[in-house]
């Protein structure tokens, strides 16, 4: 096996229009500005796509990027990034996938992989360290992603693949790796558009070594110390995975409940991490180098399967008023099989029982009943029927039919199942986030409600909070290693676990500009700088992650995005949530000015030429 030290910075560029492939040399100074995984695929996608193109057009194009940490068996390291611009929001769609593509891809010796063009047929991508093979798909198409699997070669090789909606450009498709999913923003369709079926990287070519291992193994050491001893990572992801924020979100009133109508229901525990591990057989099913360990296969109806996240369990359990696991273990399966992401799809069905309820639109399914709705998924997939107007969003939906009171989606793309009343530091997030409804763009859930740091209710100091972890998360994002390592890497810290909660609490929430610059989050800057070998401060690492997220802005910006795209669903702005006991309404525009003038935009909310400039973004 031959080794990279380092990054190989070659990037195989392919124009499935003409069957040729081109290598882009990266260099040094945007390595540094911009870090590599979504930053590095962001400046490639700003150098190379036109304003207002069709998002289904050959024009679009779509770029695969694992991070620096790929292939260094880092903790939780496992994880690429997909960037294009979105058939559902018509914005820049941006998403992280744990499956082995990326590792494949990285140690066939490609530091990302850029497609343009359409395919003149339905074709697979073979790549390997000397290029890529265009091959025809015979037999392929209508398959579903299982299917798929098993008829591909993927011996020694890590794969994307779409399923039915993928090719019948449902916007809310999403590519298939592993067991893993890039899910948010149609990027399936995106796939499909192009006539691509599956992409197959066979690696093991190459070994990734950092080019400073001595700070390497001090860094990794350090980090899987914090890992295991902090209380989410080590016992509370790793026994019950992310459906451990059920419970704590259904007790705090921000579960969605029925179309986010109620925050709370007393059958929520039935669907908990906790009833999951305990009746179905939880074992590990993790991606590789992962150290938390929170993803999980069980037993449904005597077969295996992936037990559900967090967020298919609240959008397709809670959300529908079904508490069922079987049914949403079976139902996420179908999903997955068809290539459907399961936050849009639960939003989607959410607001179709309830404009049903309205008389809005003919009802086929209703809240806490699972009839017809196994059937409704199928022809979403399948673009079949009223399925394909239900597969286009929310936003469409509401904008044909009416229900935009009830129509639960920032910037078109479908809300996270956090109920933004219960926390005001997520309702700036969700608004001003840069793919649409997005929970992990800065998750302030954490801050206001998990670890009691800051008064959810109130407006003060949260401006300041999501522009930070925006930047720390867009950073976080480009290395690219998993986020819920931040649970870890920050709170045990030696600042943040030796200081009482309550002197914690009182210099978050009052002295934030104190707080702030306390955040240790040098783990990543030092296992970055470890395997780049270019040392940069912990201000310049931040400061990367700033410009990172200001040219998404931008990119967004250029597609018409302005002040009055960062808002929140009608709902949540006009109605208060009935399980908190002190519902206040949510602030929203003393937020956005605040948080404006941080960011360095104008009162509309565009990135200033001034920002650009400080940022070097051209």
């Amino acid at each position: 096996m031959d080794t990279i030290i380092g990054t190989s910075n070659k990037i195989l560029e392919v124009d499935l229009s003409n069957s040729s492939f081109d290598i882009y040399n990266v260099y040094e100074q945007e390595r540094t500005m911009y870090l590599g995984a979504k930053g590095l695929g962001l400046k490639l996608l700003y150098d190379r796509l036109k304003t207002g193109i069709d998002p289904l057009s050959p024009e679009n194009i779509i770029i695969f990027m694992p991070g620096v940490m790929m292939g260094t068996n880092a903790p939780c390291s496992n994880r690429f990034h997909a960037i294009t611009k979105s058939p559902l929001t018509g914005i820049i769609a941006t998403s992280s996938c744990g499956g082995p593509f990326g590792l494949h891809l990285k140690t066939a010796g490609w530091d990302g992989l850029i497609i343009k063009g359409r395919a003149k047929e339905l074709t697979i991508l073979e790549i390997d360290h000397a290029g890529v093979k265009f091959l025809p798909a015979n037999g392929l198409s209508t398959l579903g992603t299982k299917e798929l699997r098993h008829k591909l070669d993927l011996k020694n090789g890590g794969e994307l693949i779409i399923g039915p909606a993928g090719e019948n450009l449902v916007p809310i498709a999403n590519i298939r790796s592993g067991d893993r999913f890039l899910g948010r923003g149609g990027l399936g369709a995106v796939l499909g558009s192009k006539n691509i079926k599956a992409i197959i990287a066979r690696g093991k070519k190459f070994k990734i070594i950092p080019k400073n291992q001595k700070l390497f193994n001090k860094t990794k050491k350090k980090a899987l110390k914090y890992i295991n001893r902090n209380e989410v990572t080590s016992y509370l992801y790793r026994n019950f995975g992310t459906r451990t924020n059920l419970i704590l979100n259904n007790i705090a009133g921000i579960l969605p409940v029925r179309n986010f109508q109620k925050g709370r229901d007393h059958r929520a525990y039935n669907i908990s991490g906790e009833k999951f591990r305990d009746m179905h057989l939880a074992k590990p099913h993790t991606c590789k180098s992962c150290a938390i360990l929170c993803g999980q296969k069980g037993i449904f109806n005597g077969k295996p399967m992936a037990i559900p996240e967090y967020e298919t369990v609240a959008l397709m359990g809670s959300n529908l008023e079904i508490f069922d696991r079987e049914f949403i273990a079976r139902i996420n399966d179908i999903a997955g099989n068809l290539g459907l992401d399961t936050i849009s799809l639960g939003g989607i069905l959410a607001w179709y029982m309830e404009a049903g309820e309205k008389n809005i639109v003919w009802p086929r399914i209703k809240f806490g009943s699972t009839e017809n709705i196994e059937q409704v998924i199928t022809e979403i997939g399948l673009g079949t029927g009223f399925g394909k107007e239900l597969g286009r969003g929310v936003r469409y939906l509401s904008e044909k039919y009416g229900g935009s009171e009830f129509a639960i989606h920032v910037k078109g793309l479908e809300v996270a199942g956090y109920d933004p009343r219960g926390s005001f530091g997520q309702a700036l997030n969700y608004a001003v986030a840069n793919r649409g409804g997005c929970h992990l763009s800065a998750f302030l859930v954490a801050q206001d409600i998990y670890f009691n740091l800051l008064n959810p209710q109130i407006h003060r100091a949260k401006a300041k909070y999501v522009k930070f972890f925006e930047s720390l998360t867009a950073a976080i994002n480009s290395l690219q290693v998993c986020q819920f390592t931040m649970f870890a890497y920050l709170l045990e810290s030696p600042v943040s676990k030796y200081t009482p909660n309550i002197t914690l609490k009182l210099i978050m929430q009052y002295l934030p500009d104190l707080a702030i610059p306390l955040i240790d989050f040098g783990i990543y800057r030092d296992f970055w700088s470890s395997v780049v070998g270019i040392n940069i401060s912990k201000k310049e690492f931040l400061k990367a992650g700033d410009r990172i997220h200001v040219l998404e802005r931008f990119l967004n910006c250029r597609e018409g995005i302005n002040k009055s795209h960062d808002t929140l669903p009608a709902r949540f702005l006009n109605e208060t949530l009935p399980d908190l006991k002190k519902s206040k309404k949510i602030p929203l525009n003393k937020m956005l000015k605040e948080y404006y003038k941080l960011r360095g935009y104008n009162e509309k909310g565009v990135p200033k030429k001034e920002t650009l400039k400080q940022l070097g973004i051209a």
